[in-house]
C-alpha cells in the first residue's frame, strides 16, 4: 500500500445516452435510464481507483460553495476520502456533460467555470504532501505552482496530460518538464504513437512514457528500452469509455509504486480500466484489488488454455 497525493479537478458529471453520432436534431427526446448525474472530474476518479486498490490518498481540489459542491463534498466524504484538503474558494462548482453512444464512443463537454484563475496554496500543498510516495498532479492550472514545490520535496510527480497535439505544446510543457511518469492519450497526437513517445523521452526528464491506444491497449516506452505494447482486455461489454485513461493511469501508478515491473503494472492496469469501462459514469466501475488479481488470474488461466 502506497501513499498517494492527488491533486485534480472534481465536477458534477451528468451522462446522456445517445443513439450514435452525429446526433439529429429532435425537440424532445426521452431517453429512460439514460440520464444520469454523479459526481466526478479527473481528480475525483484517480483519487477513487486508487482508494478502490488499497493506497493511502491525500486528495486536493477546488469546489464551489455552491449546491454542487455541497454534493461534492459529501461524495468525497462518503467515498470514505478525508475532506481536510478540499477547499472551496468559487462562486460555482464545475460541471460536465458526457453523451455516449452504444458503441462506447461519447463525447465531453466541460464547463470549468473560473477554477483555472484559481490557485492551490503552497503551504496546504505541502502539508499535504509529507510522506506521499508520489505526487499525481493533473494537468489543471491551480497544480502548475505546485509542480517545482513537489522536487524540491523529492516526491516524484505523476501526471497525464490527456490529448496532446504538439511536444512543445505551451499548456502542458510545465507539467511534461517536472513528471517522472508521463500518461497521454492516441488521440490527436502529431506523429504515429512510437514516435510521438520516443521524441517526448528526448524532450524531456521523464523515464517512462505510456500512450493509451483504445481498443488497441497501450504503449509502454521506458528510456534506454524497446517499446512494448500492451493489448487491450475484454472483461466485460462496453458501455461507455469515458474514465478509461484515469484508470489506466490509476491501476499502473497503484502496481508501479508497488514494486512491479513497468510492463507488469501496464498488463494489470489494462484489465483495471476494461473492466472500468462497463459502466457509464467516469467515477464508476473500479475494481478493487482483490477483484482485479481474481480477474487477471482467471484470464491467465483461459489464455494457458485456449
Amino acid at each position: 500500500m502506497s501513499s498517494i497525493l492527488v491533486s485534480g479537478l472534481v465536477n458534477l458529471e451528468t451522462t446522456l445516452r445517445v443513439e450514435g453520432f452525429p446526433i439529429g436534431y429532435s425537440p424532445v427526446l426521452y431517453p429512460f435510464g439514460g440520464v444520469s448525474s454523479s459526481i466526478s472530474g479527473v481528480g475525483m476518479n484517480i483519487a477513487l481507483a486508487l482508494g478502490a486498490l488499497g493506497d493511502r490518498v491525500n486528495f486536493l481540489s477546488l469546489l464551489g460553495t455552491d449546491l454542487a459542491g455541497d454534493g461534492a463534498l459529501a461524495a468525497i466524504a462518503a467515498a470514505g476520502i478525508d475532506t481536510a484538503h478540499i477547499l472551496r474558494p468559487m462562486p460555482h462548482t464545475p460541471q460536465s456533460v458526457i453523451l455516449y453512444d452504444g458503441a462506447g464512443r461519447r463525447q465531453i463537454n466541460v464547463d470549468l467555470k473560473d477554477i483555472q484563475d484559481r490557485r492551490y496554496p503552497k503551504g496546504d500543498f505541502l502539508a499535504a504532501l509529507k510522506g506521499a510516495d508520489a505526487a499525481l498532479l493533473c494537468n489543471i492550472n491551480f497544480n502548475r505552482d505546485l509542480l517545482p514545490q513537489a522536487k524540491t520535496a523529492d516526491v516524484p510527480v505523476f501526471c497525464d496530460v490527456h490529448v496532446l497535439r504538439d511536444p512543445r505544446d505551451e499548456y502542458n510543457r510545465d507539467f511534461m518538464e517536472a513528471a517522472q511518469l508521463l500518461f497521454l492519450s492516441d488521440e490527436g497526437l502529431w506523429a504515429p504513437p512510437m514516435e510521438a513517445a520516443a521524441e517526448l523521452l528526448s524532450l524531456y526528464a521523464c523515464r517512462i512514457v505510456v500512450i493509451g491506444l483504445g481498443a488497441k491497449g497501450a504503449l509502454l516506452c521506458e528510456a534506454g528500452e524497446e517499446p512494448r505494447l500492451v493489448p487491450a482486455r475484454d472483461t466485460r461489454p462496453i458501455v461507455s469509455t469515458i474514465g478509461a485513461g484515469d484508470a489506466l493511469f490509476s491501476a499502473f501508478t497503484h502496481y508501479y509504486l508497488a514494486g512491479h515491473s513497468p510492463s507488469d503494472a501496464l498488463r494489470r492496469a489494462t484489465a483495471f480500466a476494461s473492466w472500468k469501462i462497463g459502466e457509464a459514469g467516469a467515477a464508476k466501475g473500479f475494481l478493487t484489488k482483490d477483484e482485479l488479481e481474481r480477474l487477471v488470474c482467471q484470464d491467465h488461466k483461459e489464455s494457458e488454455h485456449a
